[in-house]
Parts: C-alpha cells; sequence; structure tokens
C-alpha cells in the first residue's frame, strides 16, 4: 500500500534524545490558502473577554489536545533519528510517499 501525504510538522524530542518526530497530513485535508494560526492549529483565539467565557468550557475541553498536539486520529507520525532526518532532507510542506509493505518472513509467529 502506497499513500502521499503532506509533512505537516517536525520536531525535535523534548527529552533531548536524537530523535525528530515527523507528522504528516493527507494532501486532501492540507489547505495551502487556509492562514494558519502562529501559535498552532489547537489554540483557539478570543476577540472578547465575553467570547473568552462563552468558549471556555470547549477551551478547557480540548487542554489535552492542545498539549499534546493533537489526538491520536489527527495523522500519522514517525520517530525517526537525527541522522535519517538530515539523510532525508524533508522539510515542512514536502510531498512525501509513505509505503507499507507485509514481510516476506514472519519473526513474531
Amino acid at each position: 500500500m502506497k499513500k502521499d501525504f503532506i509533512v505537516a510538522r517536525i520536531e525535535a524530542a523534548q527529552d533531548g534524545s536524537p530523535y525528530v518526530y515527523v507528522g504528516f497530513s493527507d494532501p486532501n485535508d492540507y489547505k495551502n490558502e487556509k492562514p494558519m494560526n502562529p501559535f498552532g492549529s489547537n489554540v483557539m483565539a478570543f476577540s472578547s473577554p465575553e467570547d473568552m467565557m462563552k468558549n471556555l468550557p470547549k477551551a478547557m475541553g480540548n487542554i489535552s489536545r492542545m498539549m499534546t498536539g493533537g489526538g491520536a486520529s489527527d495523522s500519522p507520525t514517525f520517530k525517526i533519528s537525527v541522522r535519517e532526518y538530515e539523510d532525508i532532507g524533508i522539510r515542512v510542506g514536502d510531498k512525501v510517499t509513505i509505503e507499507i509493505r507485509k514481510a516476506d518472513n514472519n519473526l513474531y509467529t
């Protein structure tokens, strides 16, 4: 199975280990013309204190999503070594193809 994705985010491991997290988005969901929020896609913007108070329960309900960068169903994320990342040379916005194949030899049965 092959599927095309857009590189949506690249983050360094927060524990200081030599790994990079690369997150992907479906190209059908990726809207280049849509303005990106500089604080991330999960941050809510309020135009007035009343607006903030009205939407506070919704914001509090999404706090775990804001802190973790999204749920498991948001997009595939790969943990790769810094060396692999440098060798691949991908950047946010690049189109990539991910291929999944079943191995011929089944090591776990």
